[in-house]
């Protein structure tokens, strides 16, 4: 339901302006703005004739590592420790333009192999297959991760051969699942995907809010994470999660997601960055077949101006490409045939990037089916893009008549079956061949933890963990002392996923000259708050709280300080909050970890010089928790304090007012705080006994048993198609999806909420007096029925109370704008009654 929800797979982009229903609707196909003389050649071309088709940046030249009928529509790829390619293969996608027989299982995964070097690969073998539109595949233990949403398997090779001899389900829930009796509503656009073993031996994955560890034989521990991007997962040195959304291409958590999950009562905390960049695109092929492509605003030369399918953004950490390329990202654009590159730097404590080069990208295509998805670091250090090559990528969801009628004009349907792998090495490079790591033995994989290629690092890294070859401890612990410091992290975390840290290796390496290290350190102290060493644990990270300057390393302090659920580390960390005033995301960090504690801090803030930037967010905490005891202690402190504190005080405690307006707090009596002026938005928090109801307040009627039924298909359907975006809870994703809880646009006119489904929304949007900036798609393709369960569902969802809305409703709607090809803006829509 939000801007960022039709990227089907890695590759659908916003492709509609108006949804028809099949059967017709009697739609005007708005003109293309690209005249037809001006489209070139649209037909697949062998990989020999797309090789000639790319411009890639100077210094740099583009080689093929694989093709049909090797590897059919390849969609991801992750290299094996042997040095082989493991490919997600989804040949069930889009068979026609309507997207019937999608549900054969005909999908699989692949292992490519390069049997004499010389850098292409040779050798095709079938891991598993009879999949039905598969996402995943990470290698894992004897076998690999493999996911085909909603399931999540564990597929061992314990014979050796190559082939998965069974399937051990890991999860059941890694993406939307088909409505039971309808299977029209099949959405592929969400399922987790782009498993990373991460820097913390955690595996994340990109759509999808859990993490799993490794235990060994097959077994893997659960934990929660943050539902994060759409397409694609990569990591820096620091261990950060990068990810994207089809119109913003670089986003990331500057912080473990799982620090932002911990504190109900801040929802604002959260770590997520979207660094600063341009989010414009520089194609060499005139882009008519894409999202908006008609609207001229859209447009420069006949080209989209702005990415539409961003997905796959990859932080390149290898040792091939020069020394100007380590730690730049890169981000793929299927719907415009370009992969672009940005320069990242942290300033100020925030991570910019900036455009590599000026009006072109690092590749760039004039085939129309040259489809870049996703992209990896190699064994030998090249940058590795994987190419759909399809002519139609649009899932049926999102195919909107426009888009149909140039697919059926161009002949994109076919054929499929197609894809390439390519290789992007420096024109100087020589061949490396790949190493196979599956065979070293434990003592000869340590030293490659400091390896200078990061595929290295991390197969070294995964591979220790899952021996957990005790032997090995005694040279890890000394390559904590050792000369690089990738290589000192490294075997930190080696260690913590073995379970062997002593604390003295770890307090070692919380005075190490590298940020990363230390920041490492810090974190993997958190362990030992449940053991022997606590207070030791606990009264270094206190001291070091007063010292470290580099503000990645203070976030991590925060976060982690908060887990010891000390009032000594809070009060230490309020003291690091007024020490360090310019920090972008402090105070955000420490206030994810004071669940239960904030009153008893605010108190300490109120009393001494210390914490004075908390004291909003504190207070704010304290409504949130709507504790009728707390809340009441907070309002007497708010009373006795003076006029400077008071102000502050309730501007924290009312700052989410509007989400107090039925869920309030019931408190014994009327506060006497309430005779003061200037607390009127608090008095509207609050309720308690003999309180006047508001004049004209009106319970909501309960639903009727159609109504409920509705509703829990519109439950049912939210989860699988609004969730990823405006979050399960509604609170929405910032800079992504609004909130829809107590947002206006929901609980307001349904004529105005049902043309925001139907043809979707773009510009900036007022939600509860905060603007956001927004690219929604239409949902119309759903159905009258879907999309009024849908409605019906967030409008009495959360204690809103707001009317359902009818299936006749939708269609009555429908059939009033049938003639409108253009989503909406806030200034049309407010026009609206």
């Amino acid at each position: 339901m939000s801007l960022s929800r039709i990227l089907a797979l890695p590759v659908l982009f916003l492709a509609s302006t108006v949804f028809a229903q099949k059967g017709g609707s009697g739609l005007e196909v708005p003109p293309s703005l690209v005249p037809a003389e001006l489209v070139p050649d649209t037909r697949a071309l062998s990989a020999e004739e797309e090789l000639k088709t790319f411009q890639v940046a100077p210094g740099y030249r583009v080689e093929l590592a694989a093709s049909e009928p090797l590897v059919g529509d390849p969609i991801f790829a992750q290299f094996g420790p042997d040095g082989r390619m493991w490919v997600v293969e989804m040949l069930g996608y889009m068979p026609d333009i309507h997207g019937n027989r999608e549900d054969e299982p005909v999908g699989r995964i692949v292992i490519l192999a390069d049997s004499d070097g010389d850098g292409r690969f040779d050798q095709s073998k079938v891991f598993l297959d009879q999949l039905i539109m598969p996402r995943t595949v990470l290698p894992v233990g004897d076998g690999a991760l493999v996911g085909a949403p909603p399931m999540l398997w564990y597929c061992p090779d314990k014979n050796g051969d190559g082939k998965a001899d069974e399937k051990i389900v890991v999860a059941q829930d890694a993406g939307a699942q088909t409505i039971p009796g309808r299977p029209e509503l099949a959405n592929p656009e969400h399922g987790a995907n782009s498993p990373l073993w991460a820097l913390d031996n955690w595996i994340y994955f990109a759509e999808y809010a859990a993490r799993f560890r490794w235990r060994g034989a097959g077994a893997f521990e659960r934990s929660l994470s943050s539902v994060r991007g759409q397409y694609g997962l990569s990591q820096d040195d620091f261990g950060r999660l990068f990810y994207n959304y089809n119109s913003g291409h670089l986003q990331g958590d500057m912080w473990p997601s799982h620090y932002r999950l911990r504190n109900p009562h801040y929802a604002k905390s959260g770590g997520r960055i979207a660094p600063p960049v341009s989010q414009a695109v520089w194609p060499i092929r005139v882009t008519p077949g894409t999202n908006r492509a008609y609207i001229p605003e859209n447009m420069a030369g006949h080209k989209i101006k702005n990415f539409t399918a961003a997905c796959s953004p990859w932080i390149y950490r290898g040792d091939l490409f020069p020394a100007d390329a380590l730690g730049n990202a890169f981000a793929c654009e299927p719907a415009l045939h370009l992969v672009k590159r940005d320069i990242m730097t942290l300033e100020k404590g925030k991570l910019v990037a900036r455009e590599a080069y000026q009006q072109r990208e690092f590749l760039a295509s004039t085939d129309e089916r040259f489809r870049p998805v996703s992209l990896t670091t190699g064994p030998d250090g090249a940058l590795y893009v994987i190419d759909f090559y399809r002519g139609i990528i649009q899932h049926r969801i999102s195919l909107s008549p426009y888009l149909e009628k140039y697919i059926q004009e161009h002949d994109l349907v076919e054929p499929r079956g197609l894809g390439r792998i390519w290789r992007i090495v420096p024109e100087n490079a020589k061949k490396r061949p790949a190493p196979n790591l599956a065979k070293m033995d434990s003592a000869g994989l340590v030293p490659l933890l400091a390896h200078t290629n990061s595929w290295h690092r991390e197969t070294a890294q995964r591979l220790l963990v899952e021996r957990a070859d005790i032997a090995t401890v005694p040279a890890l612990e000394a390559l904590t002392r050792g000369e690089a410091a990738l290589g000192r992290m490294h075997a930190l975390w080696t260690l913590d996923g073995m379970g062997k840290s002593p604390w003295p290796v770890v307090e070692s390496a919380l005075a190490d000259a590298d940020a990363r290290v230390r920041n490492s350190a810090v974190r993997i102290a958190e362990g030992f708050f449940a053991g022997d060493v606590r207070a030791a644990a606990v009264s270094k990270l206190i001291a070091l709280s007063t010292t470290e300057a580099d503000s990645q390393v203070q976030t991590q302090i925060a976060l982690t300080l908060g887990e010891a659920k000390d009032s000594k580390a809070d009060q230490a960390l309020a003291a690091m909050a007024s020490r360090v005033t310019d920090h972008p995301y402090l105070v955000e960090a420490l206030l994810s970890g004071v669940k239960g504690r904030e009153l008893e801090l605010l108190e300490h803030c109120l009393t001494t010089s210390s914490g004075k930037t908390l004291i909003p967010g504190l207070a704010g905490c304290v409504a949130a928790e709507r504790n009728p005891a707390r809340v009441t202690k907070l309002l007497t402190i708010v009373e006795m304090a003076g006029a400077t504190p008071r102000k502050v005080l309730l501007a924290g405690f009312a700052a989410d007012a509007a989400d107090f307006t039925r869920r309030t707090v019931k408190l014994e009596a009327r506060p006497a705080l309430l005779d003061t002026p200037g607390t009127e938005k608090v008095a509207g928090m609050l309720t308690w006994p003999g309180k006047p109801v508001p004049a004209g307040f009106k319970p909501p009627r309960a639903l009727t048993a159609d109504e409920q039924g509705r509703f829990e298909m519109g439950k049912a359907l939210y989860a699988g198609i609004c969730a990823g975006c405006h979050q399960p809870s509604g609170s929405g994703l910032d800079g992504i999806a609004p909130p829809l809880v107590d947002s206006e646009w929901v609980t307001g006119s349904p004529e105005r909420l049902s043309r925001i489904v139907l043809h979707g929304v773009r510009g900036y949007l007022t939600v509860k007096k905060r603007r956001h900036q927004l690219d929604m798609p239409p949902l119309g393709a759903l159905g009258d029925e879907p999309l009024s369960a849908i409605l019906t569902y967030i409008r009495r969802e959360w204690e809103h109370g707001a009317e359902p809305i009818s299936p006749d409703f939708m269609k009555a709607v429908r059939e009033k704008e049938s003639r409108r090809t253009d989503s909406w803006t806030e200034q049309e829509l407010l026009k609206i009654p």
